[in-house]
């Protein structure tokens, strides 16, 4: 079990260290090749675009063939397309070795998580998910600083050397015993479960804050840089973003527990669109900087009950569990490229403002239909 765990962790953190390792790289590129907001957020897009992508090819390689050569195939493919991309020349090859990773993260996240669960015990497979998600917040903490390192390195060294480096997680994988599913589940059954109203109201909850992450990821590096941040110090201000967020999750998931996933859904949609509203106005560093924290805490704060809400509803209805993570990659994929590529393109074209004034109008309706409904037995759904 232990082995399975330290698998498992070690695979969402590699997945979200080369997802979250573009931010501080973003004004790199648009300087270098002359992107602009719209590509910037066409390139921080393409990762969760491929990730849409292979949600459903990877539940069904996970739920047919089994969790080993789901993840197998995913990080062989993350492995080699990490090391394209540190060699990339041109915005194109940047955004399709971009895609094509996040296809294969989509495998490996989808066959570790599914992995886990079936491995761990009914009574412990609650901690297990939350020391795997832990160390995914691990890589989202490091990958700011992988980037900023790749700013002094050279991306060609910085991603080549760890690309190379992630290839020894593939043996490790393949060494750790695993069992191919007895009775495979047809994929009509994930395609039933998307199309129950439940479902889809837990589903919004992991796209919106992914909406709000799409936006800031590509706008707020943007505007750092062009007051004065280096890539650096940019890493250095999403780290500290991503250790607040870390933290709070850990009293958010406590509040869950104890009071239900209303509550902590509710504060983080009235503080995201408060703080959405704000984002766009400071013209200096010092204050743009701590809202920049404060907004990573707030947009995070109802992601992780709101996954929870989804994993719930979506065991309810007795889905294999690799078809029960791709759903979670079904509902945070589309959110984060619409939000990096519609958010990158709005700004362009209107201004800052924009998008995140639309954000903050989303946040303020979901507000007032949660609070109607906030009553309703659904909020109270517990994970086994």
């Amino acid at each position: 079990m232990r082995r399975i765990l330290l698998l498992a962790g070690t695979v969402v953190f590699f997945d979200t260290l080369f997802f979250a390792a573009l931010v501080p790289l973003l004004p790199h590129y648009a300087h270098e090749l002359a992107l602009g907001k719209t590509g910037a957020g066409v390139l921080a897009a393409a990762y969760p675009a491929g990730a849409l992508l292979g949600a459903l090819p990877s539940g069904l390689v996970a739920a047919r063939a089994g969790v080993k050569p789901t993840v197998l195939v995913g990080l062989s493919a993350v492995a080699v397309c990490t090391v394209v991309f540190g060699l990339a020349q041109e915005a194109w090859q940047l955004d399709l070795a971009r895609l094509v990773q996040g296809i294969a993260s989509a495998f490996s996240w989808t066959g570790a998580l599914a992995w886990l669960v079936a491995s761990a015990p009914a009574e412990r497979r609650g901690s297990m998910i939350g020391s795997a998600f832990a160390a995914a917040v691990g890589g989202a903490l490091f990958g700011p600083v992988l980037g900023g390192a790749a700013t002094l390195a050279g991306t060609g060294w910085t991603f080549g050397v760890v690309g190379v480096a992630s290839l020894g997680l593939v043996a490790f994988a393949a060494s750790t015993p695993s069992t191919s599913p007895e009775s495979p589940q047809p994929l009509r059954e994930l395609l039933a479960a998307v199309r129950d109203r439940r479902l889809l109201g837990g589903f919004w909850f992991v796209v919106l804050p992914a909406l709000l992450f799409g936006v800031l990821d590509v706008l707020a590096p943007l505007r750092l840089s062009k007051l004065g941040l280096g890539g650096v110090a940019i890493g250095a201000v999403f780290l500290c973003s991503a250790a607040f967020e870390a933290a709070n999750n850990v009293f958010v998931g406590r509040v869950s527990d104890r009071r239900g996933t209303a509550l902590p859904i509710l504060a983080g949609l009235a503080s995201s669109a408060l703080i959405a509203v704000l984002l766009p106005w400071p013209h200096h560093v010092a204050l743009l900087i701590p809202l920049v924290a404060v907004g990573a805490v707030c947009f995070g704060s109802f992601f992780t009950p709101g996954m929870t809400l989804l994993t719930h509803l979506s065991e309810a209805r007795g889905l294999d569990y690799g078809y029960t993570f791709a759903l979670v990659t079904l509902a945070w994929a589309p959110g984060q490229a619409l939000g990096s590529a519609g958010g990158g393109a709005l700004a362009h074209a209107l201004g800052d403002a924009v998008p995140y004034v639309l954000l903050a109008a989303l946040c303020a309706g979901t507000f007032a239909a949660a609070w109607r409904t906030r009553t309703s037995a659904a909020w109270t759904a517990k994970s086994s």
